[in-house]
């Protein structure tokens, strides 16, 4: 059996995952790329969570491509108003998620 080795739990039983996505401030902004194209850019992820896990969730469920750069992670598209309650449903909390 396999122990978390920061909160000392059964990998099973684990929550520092959870924790760490309670504990978040999320940046959601809009950056205008090449030829008038548009991104969406989240940040303010720590380095206690899956980003790469997250960003394909979010690249499902909004139908669009995207990437992650340095820490961020850039989608095509200008998603800013369906992007908050996808990353609620992902288990991130409401009032962390900033969207400028």
């Amino acid at each position: 059996m396999d122990i978390c080795p920061k909160c000392g739990l059964p990998m099973q039983a684990c929550v520092c995952e959870e924790i760490a996505k309670s504990e978040q401030q999320i940046h959601v902004k809009i950056a205008k790329k090449k030829f008038g194209k548009f991104a969406t850019i989240v940040s303010g992820f720590d380095k206690g969570l899956d980003i790469s896990k997250i960003a394909k969730s979010l690249k499902a469920e909004l139908g669009c491509g995207g990437t992650i750069k340095s820490g961020e992670i850039e989608l095509q598209g200008d998603h800013r108003k369906k992007i908050k309650q996808i990353l609620v449903s992902l288990g991130f909390d409401e009032n962390s998620i900033v969207s400028d």
